[in-house]
């Protein structure tokens, strides 16, 4: 497929599952509000670890919104994901995208850890009653690229499909993959992340990461960027995106909600926060360099927040060596204060935040984080009325990996 280099990319439709909402317009009227939802955990067999506090997705019924077929044959994180993308095609305009084209769309997707309920179930009957009780669908529920498969075949998409492996900022690299798929000539692409990390089996796993907070009071076990950083608490959900080449959008008189303007990604090494301040600063120079955008032109900035100190004080030092001065000027906001880091799915989540407040010209808050102890304007409290034409989001993860991405509100036609 040759490269057309003129071709711009539109975000046409948001799907979002989330703990505080399993609809976007729900999870954005409570992200503005800046409610937390960070509770006890609940799910069978979870009591008796160390990790008391995440963001569930509660409330979600996979069976009014995916056919048994496919229920079966698939894990939780995957159930979010395909829940997610029919809700932004929904959005786009676009539930019958394959009918016409079906090669003229793609998939990717970004996933941490992938299947750990359905794996774990699955062993389980294997040490307990022999390989005869294991299920077909083992080899493939689990596996980190089942989201991608599932969303393609549910809905007859045969474009470029792909799986990003690259941590937690997969979820930002695997909306930069959709944008240069579409770049290369694919009509749309389905992106997106949602992640199921509270089985047991995936919690003890993750209990090896010194960045988990263990704190047990919900408000006080996600405090980023204050004296009291604990580390951060871990969630469910996570949102897909349709992205679509920009003049189709147009010419089908779709609702183009924010452009794909520029991404970079760099690698630092596993939990050293303090060469991820370089590491981050060079994305967010690759990210605006790509989208021709001055330091000055950011008009919010979606923080990673990582809740370590060592990586808090990194983020906003790389703040301030990318942007210079405006870098301790530009508001700041971390809504998944409020329901944790689903991972792959966080920086997704906060995709979605973005768009939405720039079209509404609405901040979103930062709950549970009030003691600010680093030069950034950190927004607190309640939502910020502002224009916003520019967003930066950023994302890094546990492993080391380090990610960018620039997106700008579109002006409509009467500013074209």
């Amino acid at each position: 497929m040759s490269a057309q280099p003129n071709r711009r990319t539109a975000i046409t439709g948001i799907g979002v599952v989330a703990p505080n909402g399993l609809h976007t317009q729900t999870y954005w009227k409570s992200v503005k509000e800046g409610l937390s939802v960070l509770d006890r955990i609940t799910r069978e067999g979870c009591g008796h670890l160390p990790l008391r506090v995440a963001g569930e997705v509660r409330g979600f019924d996979a069976s009014a919104l995916i056919e048994e077929t496919f229920l079966v044959q698939t894990d939780r994180f995957s159930h979010f994901a395909m829940a997610a993308a029919s809700a932004a095609l929904k959005d786009a305009g676009l539930s019958d995208a394959a009918a016409d084209s079906p090669y003229s769309v793609g998939v990717v997707t970004a996933a941490g850890s992938g299947g750990g309920e359905f794996g774990q179930r699955e062993l389980q009957k294997l040490w307990g009653q022999g390989s005869r009780f294991v299920g077909p669908y083992q080899s493939i529920a689990w596996f980190y690229a089942a989201s991608t498969g599932q969303i393609s075949i549910r809905s007859g998409f045969k474009g470029p499909c792909g799986v990003v492996a690259s941590d937690e900022a997969g979820g930002l690299d695997a909306v930069a993959h959709a944008a240069r798929t579409v770049g290369r000539g694919t009509d749309v692409v389905v992106a997106g992340a949602a992640e199921a990390p509270l089985a047991p089996y995936s919690m003890v796993c993750q209990l090896g990461y010194p960045e988990l907070s263990t704190v047990e009071d919900p408000a006080r076990a996600y405090r980023p960027f204050t004296s009291a950083a604990c580390g951060f608490v871990p969630a469910e959900g996570g949102a897909v995106l349709v992205v679509e080449d920009l003049d189709r959008a147009r010419r089908r008189d779709a609702d183009v909600r924010a452009t794909v303007a520029g991404h970079a990604a760099t690698f630092t090494g596993a939990s050293r926060w303090d060469r991820s301040r370089e590491g981050l600063a060079h994305a967010i120079r690759g990210a605006l360099d790509e989208a021709d955008c001055a330091p000055e032109e950011i008009d919010v900035v979606f923080a990673d927040a990582m809740g370590v100190p060592e990586a808090d004080r990194a983020e906003a030092l790389a703040l301030a060596d990318a942007l210079g001065p405006h870098g301790t000027r530009v508001p700041v906001t971390a809504p998944k204060t409020g329901i944790g880091r689903s991972y792959c799915g966080a920086p997704l989540l906060d995709v979605a935040a973005a768009v939405m407040a720039m079209e509404e010209g609405r901040i979103p808050p930062t709950p549970n984080v009030f003691d600010i102890c680093h030069d950034i304007d950190l927004v607190t409290s309640t939502a910020r009325p502002a224009e916003l034409s520019t967003a930066l989001v950023l994302s890094r993860g546990l492993m080391g990996s380090n990610a960018a991405l620039v997106l700008r509100r579109d002006p409509g036609p009467a500013a074209r």
